[in-house]
């Protein structure tokens, strides 16, 4: 399934590198499509890879065979993205100086460094720098939202402006289930580090209480798709590090401060830690690579001036892990290092939109179809002008006669158009309301653009070099095929456009706490940028209510700065419905400042 923002949307074909196809793809719509995608030769199709190129080639020759053409006004069918391949700790190291006469840096006394990436690692989203400053510990480093109605602040009474802040990892151990639950949306380390530094810390160490599981151990530099930092330096230490610190601390371990924390009492504070500063500088280098989004589109066969809302958008991703070497792969020792072929993950889904693309390229249509349309945060074509988007999000492995239909509470229309669709396909369907999935439904549901989402279930070779073609039902597969373009015809022949539902958000997402409010912005999650790139505003939403434009970048929002989608997300946690918030962008070099009044989520 999707695992990053910028995961590639596309359509599967096939090359003239596995030339002809064999008997048995010559039964089924897409098998020739998932066994060349999933070969050897496409090793994987990671990102940036010379497999994904391959694999892009594929591509591009069976959207010509269709008759798709390239979007109006490209030539190209590829769409080239830039993002973080990987990052790895380039050189990052941590002094101690304790004295006396410890102030700003500037110490008499002893000292001692650290290298070695047992002792200190940089955080995947720090920023490169080197900072030296007094510590103050601040407990687990929580801050939950007043919106929760649960106060529990770390930094409650500490001046933490222009320190290194210390701040444990995880989050109480010892707190009840309720107490737990809260604090672990707020756990996660980007949502520290903004905290951290919404309170003018200068860095931030995360160490791994004794009391903790992985007591002592640095942080493994985890795969992280943004391409700059987070406004602050940030790193793990390791425990002897940790204890290190601490020796500054009078008649307190490292061991006894976790205890008195653990039991969730937001009544214990932090301290400063006297006569003691550290030095402490960051090397994260982000590998950046070039990726291709591929999207054609087949013309409306008759005139669309009297059509609202004149294109329809079938998506799925082709891309995969490659070696499995990004940290998402989960094959066992046996397996590590081998060509993740993504078969059902997704040359399935590729090969559906393909496949469906073929069955209607020979038909009456009246509206333009997008053969893999772009991810929203660059959209193709204007968003205002898509009647409905269809994604495929591993369709290979149906068990059962069970097709799950995700996102069907995106439009009042969904259930006809979807019942009638089932006559002839006779699927068992599970229907589920919920867009907030973690594929491409999710980005156009923000849009505001009725989508479906199809899946057959995971699996046990999800993730896995086992996840190969001969394991697909092609059956069945042809058979979501089937059910998919008939729909795509009903969508078609619609003289209106489906209407849009707004679906309540109602579970967590992401490890944080459910995002109630509504924005109207849509962000552009590609672009280098310090700060939130806006590539629109929805028509009537509040964004647009308040100026906000797209090329807008907002800085600030209700006191929060900004300096990635992270932080954006983070800050939303803060709104409350119809309580207006200020808001600073940039427009053109020059700053700006608005009011934004957030709307409740229909």
């Amino acid at each position: 399934m999707k695992r990053r923002p910028a995961a590639v949307l596309v359509i599967s074909a096939a090359t003239a590198l596995w030339a002809q196809p064999g008997p048995r793809a010559l039964d089924s719509k897409t098998r020739v499509h998932v066994e060349a995608l999933a070969s050897d030769g496409f090793d994987g199709r990671l990102t940036g890879s010379a497999g994904e190129r391959l694999a892009g080639d594929y591509i591009v020759t069976q959207l010509q065979k269709i008759g798709a053409r390239p979007l109006p006004g490209r030539s190209d069918y590829r769409l080239p993205f830039e993002f973080t391949a990987g990052t790895r700790d380039g050189g990052s190291s941590i002094s101690i100086a304790s004295g006396p006469s410890v102030a700003s840096g500037v110490v008499s006394g002893s000292s001692q460094s650290s290298m070695s990436r047992t002792e200190v690692q940089a955080l995947s989203f720090s920023d490169n720098a080197e900072v030296t400053a007094p510590v103050v510990f601040a407990g687990y480093g929580l801050v939950v939202p007043d919106s929760q109605d649960f106060g529990y602040d770390s930094y409650t009474g500490l001046d933490v402006k222009d320190k290194v802040v210390l701040v444990l990892r995880y989050f109480p151990e010892d707190a009840d289930q309720k107490t737990r639950g809260i604090l672990a949306r707020y756990s996660d380390l980007r949502y520290k580090a903004m905290a951290a530094r919404q309170h003018g810390a200068k860095a931030m160490l995360v160490v791994t209480g004794p009391r903790s599981p992985n007591a002592g151990e640095t942080i493994p530099m985890s795969f992280d798709t943004a391409l700059a930092g987070s406004g602050i330096v940030a790193a793990s230490i390791s425990g002897n590090v940790g204890k290190a610190i601490f020796t500054g601390v009078s008649g307190k371990t490292l061991e006894e401060v976790q205890r008195s924390l653990d039991s969730g009492d937001p009544h214990v504070t932090g301290f400063a830690i006297p006569n003691l500063s550290v030095t402490i500088h960051t090397l994260v280098e982000r590998e950046k690579q070039t990726g291709y989004n591929i999207a054609a589109y087949l013309p409306a066969t008759m005139g669309t001036a009297s059509v609202a809302k004149p294109w329809i958008a079938l998506g799925a991703h082709y891309d995969h892990l490659g070696h499995g070497g990004n940290g998402l792969s989960l094959a066992g020792k046996e397996e590590a290092g081998g060509i993740h072929h993504g078969a059902d993950d997704n040359a399935s889904g590729t090969a559906a939109v393909l496949a469906v693309g073929e069955a209607i390229s020979t038909q009456p249509r009246h509206r333009n179809v997008v053969l893999d349309l772009a991810f929203a945060a660059r959209p193709p074509i204007v968003l205002d002008q898509l009647a409905a988007y269809l994604n495929f999000d591993m369709v290979g492995r149906m068990q059962d006669n069970k097709l799950t239909v995700q996102a069907t509470g995106t439009s009042p229309l969904w259930a006809k158009i979807i019942e009638q669709a089932n006559v002839v396909a006779g699927f068992d369907l599970q229907l589920q309301q919920d867009p907030y999935q973690p594929t491409d439904v999710a980005t156009f549901n923000e849009a505001s653009v009725p989508s479906l989402n199809f899946f057959t279930g995971t699996h046990a070779d999800y993730h896995r070099p086992s996840d190969t073609a001969n394991k697909i039902n092609y059956e069945d597969l042809d058979r979501v095929v089937d059910f998919a373009a008939a729909i795509t015809r009903r969508l078609e022949d619609l003289d209106q456009a489906p209407p849009f539902s707004k679906v309540q958000q109602t579970q967590p997402g992401g490890g944080r706490a459910g995002v109630r409010v509504f924005t109207g912005t849509i962000p552009d999650y590609s672009t280098e940028v310090k700060g939130l790139l806006l590539g629109g505003v929805m028509a009537g939403g509040p964004a647009e209510q308040a100026g906000l434009q797209k090329g807008d970048v907002i800085v600030e929002i209700a006191g929060q700065s900004i300096t990635n989608i992270y932080d954006y997300t983070y800050a939303l946690e803060v709104l409350k419905v119809g309580q207006p918030a200020k808001v600073a962008y940039v427009r053109l070099g020059e700053r700006k400042e608005t009011t934004l009044t957030p709307a409740a989520r229909k």
